[in-house]
């Protein structure tokens, strides 16, 4: 069970920050983020079952296949910028956390771009 191996890393990351902040809290951020990135890798593994299943699905109902990659960059740019902004927040940087979060919003739009033209294209073609 993987996600008892994550809770467990959690719990144990919890445990270390909390006993660093009274002695070495400078350290304390450290440990977040190497938790946090051993947590992230952990999980990684699990993608590619999903990645296979998704391209099946692409595959057997002719959705273009471009249109894969990009919402996998899509969910891979909001994993990404939650980590950070909640990195950024731990460390009380609460202004930082706002413009990052900001940042991978914008980022997912410019990258929408051709899943969003291709449905206005498709309903423009189906109304009269």
């Amino acid at each position: 069970m993987d996600i008892v191996k994550i809770i467990g890393i959690a719990f144990l990351a919890v445990i270390i920050i909390i006993i660093l902040k009274q002695y070495r809290p400078e350290f304390a951020m450290y440990v977040s983020i190497i938790a946090g990135a051993l947590i992230i890798f952990m999980s990684i593994g699990k993608l590619d079952g999903i990645i296979k299943l998704l391209n099946t699905i692409s595959n057997s109902t002719k959705v273009n296949g471009q249109f894969l990659g990009i919402l996998l960059k899509i969910t891979g740019i909001a994993f990404l910028t939650e980590f950070a902004v909640s990195i950024c927040k731990d460390s009380g940087e609460t202004a930082i956390a706002s413009k990052v979060d900001m940042g991978g919003k914008i980022i997912i739009i410019a990258i929408s771009v051709p899943i969003i033209s291709s449905l206005l294209e498709t309903v423009i073609q189906v109304l009269p």
